[in-house]
């Protein structure tokens, strides 16, 4: 019979095996790809059989890559709950499970709950809420790297000063000159409506084996991950977070606030043929020292399987696997954040990104999550019009700057 130890022991060596399994197909990986540019040298072209080899194992490192970043299901923490919050989770419960609203509306009439009637749909209990948002961390690269805030309202407004007031050194007895006021702009990050819409069966929800409130989290975070993940990367700002590749660029060396500095790679969609991997070494130093310490690349799984074959001058891949369980890869000694939303290698694409995202991407988010039961729709099966309200944008221009592939 299994004990918890048993069972926690287990889960470590699974993860240990995985990772085990990951450094040895890195190593073939290494040795695949130093066939392949010897059989470049000695033949001008790489073999078929060599590259056919190269892009196996490649593909075999993606997997094991995404294996590696699913969240483990069932983690429980001891969170004491008060009455009411109790109470509101059975009141929930027996909403979604039966449609019976009356205890939950009371609840919340009780609270003051804005934003939250019959027609709009009724506030999960916090656990569920906490538990959605905890997933979503898990599961959206460019969410888990930024920085996020928890609003009450709509908007969210954040000041910031466009010139400070004047300073300087002066003597201990000289006259002082009036300084200039600072002068003040607003940055403002609407929250906008995100929904999903999972459907369940009458035999489900009368199923009291089954916790409604876990069942719920894990269908719609998915859901709420994959489009948020694409809007903070490359979403218009319209009824929908702004993100970070489509704001206005212009060439680093006349970058200016409000605008994202980008580097170029000086070949149209491909990187220089020699010395390839020094435009990355020019992106981490486009940043500012103090952007440098909590900086991440960002790009996806395909831009990073032809980075992952750059060397440096010595024959040292520029791409090394995370050193423990769970840990991101790291480029030139800064861990890479892998978006599978941002473009592919191509001419003129901004397929790299490089920054302190913490402080230079914001994503704000409304408190509370809504359920609305609609057993009419679809029948058989009861659907459940699930929202919350996000918002995102730049908070620092100075912090991300772009790697853009073009001549």
């Amino acid at each position: 019979m299994f004990t918890t130890h048993d069972i926690e022991r287990k889960g470590t060596d699974d993860i240990s095996i995985a990772f085990d399994d990951f450094m040895q197909a890195f190593e073939a990986f290494k040795a695949a790809n130093d066939e392949r540019l010897e059989s470049i040298e000695k033949r001008v072209s790489a073999d078929v059989v060599t590259t056919d080899k190269l892009e196996r194992i490649n593909r075999a490192l993606d997997d094991l890559t995404l294996k590696s970043r699913r969240p483990l299901l069932g983690a429980s923490g001891g969170v004491a709950r008060s009455a009411l919050s109790i109470e509101h989770r059975n009141a929930f419960d027996t909403y979604v499970r039966k449609g019976e609203s009356g205890t939950l509306r009371e609840l919340e009439g009780k609270a003051l709950s804005v934003g939250s009637d019959p027609d709009g749909g009724y506030l999960v209990p916090e656990e569920t809420e906490a538990a959605v948002n905890c997933a979503l961390k898990d599961i959206s690269p460019i969410r888990a790297i930024s920085g996020v805030r928890q609003v009450s309202g709509s908007i969210y407004k954040r000041p910031f000063a466009v010139s400070g007031p004047d300073t300087g050194w002066i003597g201990e007895t000289a006259a002082r000159v009036e300084t200039a006021t600072p002068t003040l702009a607003e940055l403002s990050f609407p929250t906008m409506e995100l929904y999903a819409m999972p459907a369940a069966t009458s035999s489900l929800l009368d199923d009291s084996a089954v916790d409604i409130d876990a069942w719920l989290a894990e269908e719609v975070r998915i859901a709420f991950a994959e489009q948020e993940g694409q809007a903070f990367v490359a979403g218009d700002g319209v009824n929908k977070p702004k993100g970070f590749l489509s704001y206005t660029t212009v060439d680093n060396a006349a970058w200016e606030w409000g605008k994202v500095g980008v580097l170029t790679s000086g070949v149209a969609g491909d990187f220089a043929a020699s010395n390839p991997g020094d435009i990355l070494i020019d992106l981490i130093y486009a940043v500012r020292s103090g952007y440098r310490a909590n900086a991440h690349f960002v790009m996806n799984r395909s831009t990073q399987a032809e980075i992952r074959k750059l060397k440096d001058n010595d024959g040292h891949y520029l791409w090394q696997p995370g050193a423990r369980p769970g840990e991101a890869p790291s480029l030139l000694g800064f861990p890479v954040a892998e978006a599978e939303d941002m473009p592919d290698i191509a001419a003129d694409a901004l397929a790299v990104a490089f920054g302190d995202f913490r402080r230079g991407y914001l994503i704000v988010d409304r408190l509370g999550i809504r359920v609305l039961r609609d057993p009419y729709s679809a029948k058989p099966y009861v659907l459940f019009y699930t929202t919350k309200r996000v918002g995102g944008g730049i908070q620092d221009f100075d912090a991300i700057k772009l790697l853009q592939f073009s001549a």
